[in-house]
């Protein structure tokens, strides 16, 4: 704001920019405070400017000057000498005479705090500490070593007792129970005190300034790491890295302070989250990286009607208990009301669409992060099916779902056009296995544990990573698909083999970075910004994607630069049309000469075989092959 700025930004002088302008800065903020009024208030900016600059021809003093036009010389009058003493300090007119923040902190008003310091300083009071909030001290204490089960025993909290010694002697139907009952069940109101010791132990090396990291000028955040043993910690898998009690330490700290001045700091936290996201702060992180911010969402979730009785209710309370049962906290009756809650609501709010089965998978992670915070849950939700299930929950979804398996052939054949062809020979096509896997986002098909690590980084694509994600699954099991029949790929898919999500996260990355973006393109997409330049043929008619002239020039300039002659290019247009001009590098096979029923190169004619072999020897996965003409059924064939 133009009234906190200091004169010599605005005239231009050499050192306008030190550190000096933010003393005057904090000089007015001090002003009105001390005053309780906002100084010219409602004028524009040339009149702002014209106020600053008269300062400069001010006879007294800038804090005297402004109180009288305030109109509070009495409150001016009424301050402490040692306080007037430093907003004057500060509000210097020429650079040379204001103090800097380090001479401001040496004046009398700060004796006393800074007397104060010393003796923390003397007193170690600031060595180890670890100002961290509770979940976050319960997590690191947990990493370093300790277990609540443990300890709770060890104070006579649990007690072992056989199972038949707990039943009562009767229960009847009103639910009133007679005779034994289980203490364990009741509320015990005594306190327990856990020692951090072994986490004090653990990280006793870091400084107590690391748990206030700087922000740049570009909101990054600065940590103050001792030596490089966090950045050698970021290189290790991801599953040693959550158990680096230090590494989490820093982690926390760095995307705790992001997230308190959150939504300018958005870019950093994407930065960050392409790294990992420490457990007690990803249901914040994933906020961000859905863009779910303020107090809003609050006031819009509490006016949703979720008590109405609808005609859904009746499906939702079947697939409630079913949802993710392993969990205690979602198995739990809490958990039940909090899920049916953010269920009806999610209906009420989108009367366009209808509860199909697999939106309660869907709901779980995000109610599982967010158990005490139901309304950043559901804004989460919304903004998700709404980036990543555009339409899928349409009363008849079939064109979209059918669109996205299609899709999803495609990429596989882009990809893996060995393992399509096989798919596609026994007739195993995606719509009787993938439809689950989209529908819940994979959500329906892994526990949590997994899913959260799948969408730290499926939230950082965009609605195309999903078909990766399930092409990098069939990578997995890519050995046994090539080898088996209907039959079998059907029994696999029916109980699904344990699927290693770290390495299926890592090969969906890769697939998502080399994949051009127009092979990904869908009609019923959200994102339509590229709509009018895009003709996309009728879904399942091509088992090819088609892409578009801006991502093929930007491979051909890619290949070029390299000269790695990975892409080839087959033009399928007479010979006359193809001496006028033509692609540098690419090849001519006129359609006429093409024999659709034979598929090995030699029947493609001579061209093909003398362009391909003295450039690549053989095709491989690694080369992409675009085939260019004027008519898109040719291109299609």
């Amino acid at each position: 704001h133009p009234k906190y700025t200091a004169p010599e930004v605005f005239l231009n002088l050499n050192g306008a920019s030190s550190c000096k302008v933010d003393s005057w800065s904090l000089g007015i903020v001090i002003v009105e405070l001390v005053l309780g009024k906002i100084i010219w208030s409602g004028m524009k900016l040339h009149q702002y400017l014209s106020k600053v600059l008269s300062l400069l021809h001010s006879h007294n003093s800038v804090f005297e000057h402004l109180s009288r036009e305030c109109d509070s010389y009495n409150e001016f009058e009424n301050i402490e000498d040692n306080l007037r003493d430093f907003i004057e300090c500060c509000l210097q007119v020429r650079a040379s005479k204001r103090k800097s923040a380090r001479e401001l902190l040496a004046m009398s008003l700060f004796e006393k705090f800074s007397e104060d310091d010393r003796k923390r300083i003397d007193e170690n009071i600031y060595k180890n500490i670890m100002a961290r909030k509770m979940d976050e001290l319960y997590y690191l204490w947990q990493l370093a070593g300790g277990d609540m089960t443990v300890e709770l025993r060890k104070h006579g909290l649990i007690r072992s007792r056989p199972p038949i010694l707990s039943i009562p002697n009767l229960i009847i139907l009103l639910g009133q129970i007679f005779g034994r009952r289980d203490t364990a069940s009741l509320l015990d109101s005594r306190v327990i005190k856990v020692a951090l010791d072994t986490l004090r132990q653990r990280l006793s090396h870091i400084p107590y300034i690391a748990n206030c990291p700087r922000l740049t000028s570009q909101m990054h955040v600065q940590m103050h790491l001792p030596g490089d043993s966090v950045d050698i910690s970021s290189d290790l898998p991801l599953v040693i890295r959550e158990r680096d009690t230090e590494y989490q330490f820093y982690r926390i700290v760095l995307f705790d302070r992001l997230l308190k001045i959150y939504p300018i700091t958005r870019r950093a936290i994407i930065i960050e989250a392409h790294k990992d996201i420490p457990p007690p702060v990803r249901g914040a992180v994933w906020a961000a990286l859905l863009g779910v911010s303020g107090q809003m969402e609050k006031q819009y979730y509490d006016s949703i009607d979720k008590e109405t009785p609808t005609h859904t209710d009746r499906q939702i309370e079947v697939d409630i208990p079913r949802c993710h049962q392993y969990s205690e906290l979602l198995s739990s009756g809490a958990g039940h009301q909090r899920l049916q809650r953010l269920l009806k609501a999610w209906v009420r709010n989108n009367p366009q669409y209808v509860y199909w089965q697999g939106l309660d998978s869907l709901t779980a992670p995000f109610l599982y992060l967010n158990f005490n915070n139901e309304p950043r849950a559901f804004a989460c939700l919304s903004i998700f099916i709404t980036k990543y299930l555009h339409k899928f929950f349409l009363k008849d979804n079939s064109a979209v779902i059918q669109e996205y398996l299609s899709k999803f052939s495609q990429i596989i054949a882009f990809h893996d056009p060995c393992l399509a062809n096989h798919l596609q020979s026994i007739n195993f096509v995606p719509e009787l296995f993938a439809i689950p896997w989209f529908l819940t986002m994979f959500s329906h098909v892994f526990p949590l544990h997994k899913i959260l690590h799948l969408w730290d980084k499926l939230l950082l694509g965009d609605s195309s990573f999903p078909l990766m994600v399930g092409l990098a699954i069939l990578k997995q099991l890519r050995d046994f698909l090539l080898v088996s029949g209907f039959n079998e790929c059907i029994l696999l898919f029916s109980d699904l083999p344990e699927i290693d999500i770290e390495l299926c996260v890592k090969d969906s990355m890769s697939l998502y970075e080399s994949t051009p973006c127009s092979i990904t393109y869908r009609t019923h997409q959200l994102d339509q910004s590229k709509a009018s330049n895009w003709r996309q043929p009728e879904s399942g008619t091509e088992k090819l994607p088609r892409i578009s002239l801006d991502d093929y020039l930007q491979l051909f300039d890619k290949d070029k630069q390299l000269n790695s002659s990975k892409l080839i290019t087959i033009d399928i247009r007479n010979s006359s049309q193809f001496e006028r001009a033509a692609i540098p590098n690419s090849i001519n096979i006129p359609f006429a000469n093409v024999q659709l029923s034979q598929t090995h190169i030699d029947n493609l004619g001579p061209q093909a075989l003398a362009a391909l072999l003295p450039n690549c020897q053989t095709l491989t996965a690694h080369h992409i092959v675009v085939i260019i003409g004027p008519h898109d059924q040719n291109n299609m064939l």
